[in-house]
C-alpha cells in the first residue's frame, strides 16, 4: 500500500497539485522537515491502511493533520503486490483532490496542496 500511496503522490506531485514531503526525515525528528510539514496549510496525509503509520509519525511530531485518506477505505484491498494498478492509483489520485475541494481549498494544479506518504521525491 505503502507503494500505491506514493506513486499517487508523485504522478499529483509531477501534474503540479502540490509536493511530496519526507515522512522519513518527519519521523526523525529533524527539525528543517518537522517545520516544513507543520507550515502546510493543506496537508493530505496519505495511508495505505487502517494501522495508521503515517498519520501515527505526524501526530507523534506534533504535524496537525488536515486532510487525511485512508486507501483501504476507497475499496483497494491490502496486498503485497509491487505491480501497481492504473485504476487504483487514479482512484487515490482522485480521492485527494476530493478532499481538498471538501476542505474548501483549491484544488488546482499549481496549488499548494501537498501529499506526504513516503520519503522519496521525485
Amino acid at each position: 500500500m505503502g507503494q500505491l500511496s506514493n506513486q499517487a503522490a508523485i504522478e499529483l506531485t509531477q501534474e503540479g497539485f502540490g509536493k511530496m514531503s519526507c515522512l522519513a526525515g518527519v519521523g526523525a525528528h529533524l527539525s528543517g522537515f518537522v517545520q516544513s510539514a507543520r507550515d502546510i496549510d493543506q496537508l493530505v496525509v496519505i495511508d495505505g491502511c487502517e494501522v495508521g503509520c503515517a498519520k501515527g509519525v505526524l501526530e507523534h511530531a506534533e504535524v496537525p493533520l488536515r486532510a487525511y485518506l485512508v486507501i483501504t477505505d476507497l475499496d483497494i484491498d491490502k496486498n503485497k503486490d509491487m505491480n501497481l494498478k492504473r485504476e487504483e492509483i487514479d482512484r487515490v489520485k482522485e480521492a485527494v483532490r476530493r478532499l481538498q475541494v471538501d476542505a474548501g481549498k483549491s484544488a488546482r494544479p499549481g496549488g499548494p496542496g501537498t501529499a506526504t506518504c513516503g520519503c522519496r521525491q521525485p
